[in-house]
């Protein structure tokens, strides 16, 4: 009798939670953004919150909290209600903060549940056109008969060019001096212009520059060939196997969100991220459509966050 009582009891608990994921949505859905208007992240939460809100019948809005490499927007996020109605749409910083940070202001592992992962944008590996090589292998060889003489750009410590460079340079075993900027677009006005001869861009930036012949491309960073330049190589194939770099972006939602209303809402995300307008712009940044679920998400961004925490602790790596 206890036992059934108990059951009894627990069924009782756990029906208003039943209820109201099958009634979800009844009201307005926001996507906090964790970085400014007007760049990639929020470039790819405005593609898909309209195609959400059809497929669930509410607005989708977007909301910007940036500052701190995303920890404002992701604190915001992390102490919301669990109910589905408040999301995260972060980008590989996300991975990259809890190796790069002693303190952050919620706990990644245990704060967020991934919804989705959008797309995959490799970097690209480009020189200042004048500099003398043609190829990777000929940057490596440089860059182990001069050692530490060789700099490479990036928009910042930590930043996802320092990383991709930082990576490069363990994989290599060659000595290269990484070169901070504030913020990628005066790193690529220096590597046009000549002041540091190698910078691990963005792609969706940089293609107009490498289009115009004012940066040349020498390796992709993703696994496979870009349909954005698809005569330049990947990483691998260009002589160093096993380097696989990418800026992505995911969608979250705090961790005690009921899984019914996690389905609905990956549900929706599959269905936006299906779409020909989103898959197009997506395509024409040079970025990878994943198909990424709620599953294959979690295992992608915990993979994320074993490599980025190794390549932090190994180039021992801190930020101001």
């Amino acid at each position: 009798m206890k036992t059934l009582l108990a059951c009894v009891a627990s069924l009782a608990l756990a029906l208003p939670g039943v209820a109201a994921a099958q009634g979800f949505p009844t009201k307005p859905i926001r996507i906090v953004v964790t970085y400014p208007a007007g760049g990639g992240a929020d470039l790819m939460a405005r593609l898909v919150a309209p195609k959400m809100s059809e497929a669930l019948g509410q607005p989708v809005v977007v909301e910007n909290k940036p500052g701190a490499s995303g920890q404002i927007g992701a604190a915001d996020v992390a102490h919301s209600a669990p109910d589905g109605y408040t999301l995260m749409l972060d980008a590989s910083s996300y991975s990259v903060n809890p190796s790069l940070y002693a303190k952050l202001p919620y706990e990644p592992a245990k704060a967020f549940k991934p919804l989705a992962v959008l797309a995959l944008f490799p970097n690209v590996l480009v020189v200042t056109p004048s500099f003398a090589v043609r190829d990777v292998k000929e940057l490596i060889a440089m860059a182990k008969a001069k050692p530490g003489t060789i700099a490479f750009a990036s928009s910042g410590n930590g930043s996802a060019q320092h990383l991709s460079g930082e990576l490069f340079r363990q994989k290599t075993g060659v000595d290269i001096t990484h070169v901070p900027y504030k913020g990628g677009g005066p790193a690529m006005n220096d590597v046009m212009g000549g002041q540091v001869p190698i910078f691990f861009a963005n792609m969706a930036s940089s293609l107009p520059q490498i289009k115009a012949g004012k940066l040349r491309p020498l390796a992709i960073t993703g696994a496979k060939r870009s349909a954005a330049l698809p005569e330049i190589p990947t990483m691998a194939e260009a002589g160093v196997p096993g380097y696989e770099v990418y800026e992505w972006n995911a969608l979250f939602v705090p961790a005690a969100t009921p899984p019914e209303v996690v389905a609905k809402l990956a549900e929706a995300i599959a269905k936006a991220t299906q779409s020909p307008e989103f898959r197009e712009r997506v395509t024409s940044l040079g970025g990878e459509l994943t198909g990424y679920g709620p599953a294959q998400a979690e295992r992608f961004v915990r993979d994320q966050t074993q490599l980025w925490g190794k390549v932090v602790r190994e180039g021992n790596i801190k930020v101001e």
